[in-house]
């Protein structure tokens, strides 16, 4: 794994406006960070070019804006390249009096991993010399590999650097290497730089130290962005256990610093979180594994989650398929305890929704006191057409977990597929075939607590499927492994 860096685009400078050229050797998956220096008499920060992101943005406080004096803007916008052939992108400043924007592309090309991930830290020397020393505020997480792109931007235009360096306790950085070092004489003017550096060794969370020598006095703002290739994914797995449910496991979040995941069900551009799957605390934590046993059956599914790290940043990947679910008739279900039933459902004639209220007649006038409508009641009229299936659907009336289950069409169908409380049930066998049809008095309710997980297999599955200890190692390298394994198949 390793991050190389592949070449910057020309400088672009103007008094408000700026589209900046990529570099040659660019190509699809590619990073491009565009180092934006600018002056402004409002420190504005410069508008984010469609398709990019705002990866940080800081401004000096020492000094009146003018001439060569004053606040300096550095800014960094990333994008991750789609194809060779990105539009160049364009940023720009609100016009003023002495205004300058300037900027560069960076391109960053990785050997491994599923993505990109970065973190920024800014600083700003505030006594004018040429011993430039910027303590960054924000601490950020290091690790051998991570690549690391430090930006300047000083009022001096003059103010040319050599020695650039960055320092963080506990980590060592290797070679920097001097990206740009450019002249700003547009407006009030300004001076922009780059350098960069890999990390060789060390793995903390500290705040860095960026530096450099400068050929004549000066303030300025100066930053980090530390890259790293990322390491988390997610993937969905159907099991063949009836009713259908998914699998659904998110990993390599230790190396990236995850302490918080979020996993939702897509359905179109619909997210729904999954059970159980929300916030979860995953400090020091590689995998997650949730069960997805409420998803709708006959439309394609997928899975996204949202991964927050230690800095507060939020990424979010997603599953590269879709699942569909298929089954053989409608299904009602406990997905807490991982039962359900294959069923007809015959008619669901209406749905009653009642209200609290009291009327009085104050001198011929009606007047009416009531209190919320009420959830739909309904009596559903299903049919089960074997002895298992009547079985299956009696275990889950008599277990369902805090008397709810979900009622599914065999293709979801809106008003149908719902969280039910069964209040009462009436069966009604066949005594000369094995049909049974069933009456049952529901009424439309919330899901079970998001607290309680589904149930995707249990020890009981483990003990039909193995026999011995070193069989469960033989046939699972790991416990995610074990979690992940199909018992229906």
């Amino acid at each position: 794994m390793a991050i190389s860096y592949v070449g910057v685009g020309a400088l672009s400078q103007h008094a408000t406006s700026i589209t900046p050229a990529y570099p040659g050797g660019t190509a699809a998956g590619q990073l491009a960070v565009m180092q934006v220096a600018s002056a402004h008499p409002d420190d504005s920060i410069p508008t984010t070019p469609s398709g990019w992101l705002l990866a940080g943005s800081t401004v000096g406080t020492s000094g009146t804006f003018g001439a060569g004096a004053g606040p300096r803007r550095l800014t960094w916008f990333t994008r991750v390249l789609v194809s060779a052939a990105d539009a160049a992108p364009t940023t720009q400043l609100p016009a003023g009096t002495g205004s300058a924007i300037a900027g560069r592309i960076h391109i960053l090309s990785r050997s491994a991993g599923t993505g990109w991930r970065w973190a920024a830290s800014f600083g700003e020397d505030t006594t004018s010399g040429t011993s430039f020393s910027a303590a960054c505020s924000d601490a950020l997480t290091w690790a051998a590999g991570d690549f690391t792109l430090l930006g300047y931007a000083l009022p001096v235009s003059t103010a040319s650097l050599t020695a650039e360096a960055v320092a963080a306790t506990g980590i060592t950085f290797g070679a920097v290497t001097e990206r740009a070092d450019d002249q700003i004489t547009t407006g009030n003017a300004a001076r922009l730089a780059a350098a960069t550096c890999l990390v060789t060794a060390g793995s903390a969370t500290q705040a860095p130290t960026v530096s450099a020598t400068l050929a004549v006095a000066s303030i300025g703002a100066a930053g980090a962005l530390r890259v790293r290739e990322a390491t988390a994914a997610i993937a969905a797995t159907a099991q063949t256990v009836s009713p259908p449910r998914h699998l659904v496991s998110v990993t390599g979040m230790l190396s990236e610093n995850i302490v918080a995941a979020t996993i939702y069900r897509v359905v179109g551009t619909t997210r729904t979180v999954v059970r159980a799957a929300e916030a979860v605390d995953v400090t020091s934590q590689d995998a997650l594994l949730r069960i997805d046993a409420e998803q709708p059956f006959g439309v394609a599914v997928s899975y996204e989650a949202e991964l927050e790290d230690v800095t507060g940043a939020v990424w979010t990947v997603t599953t590269a398929s879709t699942l569909t679910s298929v089954v053989a008739g409608d299904v009602i279900s406990d997905a807490i305890r991982g039962l359900g039933a294959i069923v007809k459902i015959v008619a669901w004639p209406d749905k009653k929704r009642t209200r609290d209220a009291t009327q009085f007649n104050v001198g011929g006038r009606i007047a009416v006191v009531s209190r919320p409508r009420s959830s739909a009641a309904a009596t559903i009229l299903v049919r089960t057409e074997s002895t298992a299936e009547g079985d299956a659907l009696q275990d889950v009336l008599t277990e369902a977990t805090e008397g709810v289950v979900l009622i599914r069409k065999q293709v979801t169908m809106p008003g149908v597929d719902n969280h039910i409380a069964v209040l009462d049930d009436v069966e009604d066998p066949n005594w000369y075939n094995e049909v049974r049809r069933w009456s049952l008095d529901a009424v439309e309710t919330e899901a079970w607590p998001t607290i309680l997980e589904a149930q995707g297999y249990t020890l009981q599955d483990i003990a039909d499927n193995y026999s011995r200890l070193a069989d469960i190692s033989t046939e699972n390298a790991t416990l995610l492994a074990l979690a992940l394994r199909d018992f229906g198949a």
